[in-house]
């Protein structure tokens, strides 16, 4: 917001000062020109942040999926969410254009797994989970489990599995 101020009082000036410029002041086009070099430099620099804010959300989604924690959306604009919403969707629609009926989720084994089962401890009270054989686990607070790595790993990002390591 400082920057934007700043670049429309830059812009005020030298709209005052070209007026000028055109009535005869030759002396003013240095001034002018140096103004707008600043102009295009403030907004160099706010596409730069916008664009590493963008690129930040979008790993966000990868990150945490397709739900964000209030705390990370509390410091998000409206423009942002609607951007991250749109990705979201645009990301859904492509995985479910790829790998037959079920589709593709690109968001599981973000690395390479070292093993496709783990051990996991529950940090807070989630209720049933569902694995693919039809089992069914509740998983409560300070329960371990060992499940099937693709099958946790988003509830291990979202913080209500952790990882237990031997």
């Amino acid at each position: 917001r400082q920057a934007l101020e700043e670049m429309r009082a830059l812009y005020e000036r030298n709209q005052a000062d070209v007026s000028e410029a055109k009535a005869g002041r030759a002396d003013l086009i240095f001034l002018i020109r140096f103004r707008h070099c600043c102009l295009l430099r403030n907004q160099r620099c706010l596409l730069a942040y916008l664009y590493d804010r963008l690129l930040r959300i979008r790993a966000l989604r990868w990150e945490y999926g397709s739900v964000l924690p209030n705390t990370i959306q509390f410091h998000m604009s409206a423009e942002e969410v609607e951007w991250f919403n749109r990705y979201k969707k645009s990301l859904a629609t492509y995985m479910r254009s790829v790998g037959g009926e079920e589709g593709l989720d690109l968001t599981q084994d973000i690395k390479p797994p070292k093993s496709l089962y783990i051990e996991v401890r529950c940090l807070r009270d989630h209720g049933e989970f569902e694995i693919d054989d039809g089992t069914t686990i509740l998983l409560k607070k300070n329960s371990q489990h060992f499940l099937p790595r693709w099958k946790c790993e988003q509830l291990i990002r979202q913080g209500v599995l952790e990882h237990v390591l031997s």
